[in-house]
């Protein structure tokens, strides 16, 4: 990447609120993942914090009929 870039992405990113900006640093670990920049490892710690960010969203009473589904 060329520091120009590294630099928009940076001034982009800068003017989030921090919510918004850990989603743009999730994503950055699921590309990383998806193309084979890092380990398997790296994207089960991405995916434990996504489950930690979003716990507020998935666990509520209208959503609990959906706990018994199976995911495979």
């Amino acid at each position: 990447m060329t520091i120009d870039m590294a630099d928009r992405i940076h001034n982009e990113v800068r003017r989030l609120p921090d919510l918004l900006a850990q989603e743009v640093l999730d994503f950055i670990g699921y590309l990383e993942y998806r193309h084979g920049l890092k380990n398997r490892s790296a994207m089960e710690d991405l995916t434990m914090a996504q489950g930690d960010a979003m716990r507020h969203v998935w666990d509520n009473p209208e959503d609990e009929v959906w706990n018994d589904v199976p995911t495979r």
